[in-house]
């Protein structure tokens, strides 16, 4: 220390040091202060500052907070519920069922009415993700769905609407409509509580019929058979005799009047079967290695119906249950008509399961119907607290997720604004006629798979990163259920792995 400096002036010294410190603390704490004023506790927490009664009375608050309407008083913010809302729609016209920037979704058509309706405050009309939106099964561009279920965070309880259901659905187009909606527990996601879901897929029994004798796919598959010294000496198919090979104009005509036998249908149904239990689905999807272990899906229940004849076309349904589909499970019918209609074994479908990767076009998106997610774990869960409570007017009395109680509804639907519209597409624009001619029409390996051996032959199996000559590519407009298209045809690419998982359901 300098001993110039007195003890006196260095305790002075000291003293206005602190003052300076005490003052610089007391400035932040007041802007500390007045920023509080302005802005107010965070919205949905309480103000932690006081005590207990603080607390409350800061919760009281900010439910009372909103935006100021166009008279300058504030509006009340509404509480919010989790939600289940079991929605149906015809997919034509949209692209998919997830929300996606710059295109029409069931999603997307969906919050905005829910929001016009006032079910999603306008403070949460910019973002889904505000209000915990999720859906239990994705489905793609132009499929349908009797039942489909989504989980968000709703107001339930709008000033001046008694029927919130049905002032959402007034919002609603026609071909989209919310059945109801059911309180759920808080813990409840679409996606990860849905135990299985049903689909079924609706084809003309005409696409059973064997390739026509000159089209690429026949003279491919008959040099094939050639080479594996099992070439067939039935000579050509009887709807195929006394046929101008070369004129294609009446063939659809044809073909609609054509009826399947039973042994066809035997053997179709006989295939199917092979779908049943765990299996390693990576050929029946994209973007997917064998060893991903996300491949191994499990199918419950695969049933293929009786063929039923309407305006003169036969159709055949098959239904499809399973705990969780890959993206694009189209492929599985293809695989399965392509199978039958080749005269392929069934045991080809077994050895798609296998390391090996090969070509599976999609079947059109036309015939897919989401019959309804399952949720019997949840349920189970919901009866079992409900047990434990005095009557259903407890507030935590929660009802179980059922589609069978609007069953009469839905069956209408699907009769109004799907069989209907499916069929009306077929008459017009012959899609899966076209679709099945996309693929007799290619004369390259990608196929081979498809022989009386029911093996995968090594010019059929695709290597990663190896170009191959006459690649089979598919055909766009048939990924759609609208109005046909002609677009450019285009080989199959792999998606990120990344978006895979959001894709599929």
């Amino acid at each position: 220390m300098d001993p110039s400096i007195s003890d006196t002036a260095l305790s002075s010294k000291r003293s206005l040091e602190g003052d300076s410190v005490n003052t610089a603390e007391a400035k932040r704490h007041k802007t500390r202060e007045n920023r509080r004023a302005d802005v107010g506790p965070s919205e949905g927490r309480p103000d932690r500052r006081g005590s207990r009664g603080t607390r409350n009375l800061g919760n009281e608050r900010t439910a009372g907070q909103n935006k100021e309407d166009g008279d300058g008083e504030k509006k009340p913010r509404l509480p919010k519920r989790s939600c289940a809302l079991l929605i149906g729609f015809c997919g034509t016209g949209c692209n998919g069922m997830q929300i996606q920037p710059n295109v029409r979704t069931i999603e997307g058509v969906l919050f905005s009415a829910m929001v016009k309706a006032g079910a999603v405050s306008q403070d949460n009309a910019d973002d889904p993700v505000k209000v915990g939106l999720a859906r239990a099964a994705r489905t793609d561009a132009g499929v349908h769905a009797a039942g489909n279920l989504i989980s968000i965070k709703m107001i339930t309880s709008v000033p001046g609407i008694s029927d919130i259901v049905a002032r959402i659905n007034q919002e609603l187009p026609p071909e989209i409509r919310l059945w109801s909606f059911v309180r759920t527990q808080n813990s409840f996601n679409a996606h990860l509580s849905c135990d299985s879901r049903m689909y079924t897929y609706f084809l003309p029994s005409y696409l059973l019929l064997p390739p026509k004798p000159d089209s690429g796919l026949a003279r491919a598959l008959k040099a094939n058979s050639e080479e594996l010294g099992t070439a067939s000496e039935q000579g050509v198919y009887p709807f195929w005799n006394g046929v101008d090979l070369t004129c294609t104009y009446d063939d659809h005509q044809r073909k609609k009047q054509w009826r399947i036998d039973s042994d066809t249908l035997a053997n179709f149904r006989f295939a199917s079967t092979r779908y049943l239990g765990t299996h390693n689905f990576h050929n029946f999807t994209v973007g997917r290695e064998f060893r991903d272990r996300s491949n191994q899906r499990h199918m419950k229940k695969i049933e293929v119906q009786d063929p039923v004849v309407y305006d003169g076309t036969e159709w055949l349904s098959i239904l499809f249950h399973g705990q969780s589909f890959m993206l694009h499970q189209r492929k599985m019918v293809c695989a399965l008509v392509l199978t039958c209609r080749t005269g392929t074994p069934a045991s080809v479908l077994e050895e798609m399961f296998g390391p090996r990767k090969v070509v599976v076009p999609k079947a059109p998106a036309l015939g897919l119907l989401l019959e309804q997610p399952l949720f019997e774990s949840y349920n189970r869960k919901v009866m079992e607290a409900n047990a434990k409570l005095e009557n259903d007017a407890d507030p935590n009395y929660r009802s179980i997720i059922d589609f069978e109680q609007h069953r009469e509804v839905i069956d209408q639907f699907k009769r109004e604004h799907i069989y209907s519209r499916m069929r009306a597409q077929e008459q017009k624009d012959a899609t899966f006629d076209g679709w099945i001619q996309s693929i007799d029409s290619y004369a390259g390996n990608d196929l081979l798979y498809l022989n009386p051996k029911g093996v995968i032959p090594a010019v059929a199996v695709l290597e990663k990163g190896q170009p191959r000559l006459h690649a089979f590519r598919e055909k766009k407009r048939f990924d759609t259920s609208g109005p046909i298209v002609q677009v450019e045809e285009e080989e199959e690419e792999d998606l990120d792995r990344s978006k895979l998982k959001d894709m599929e359901g």
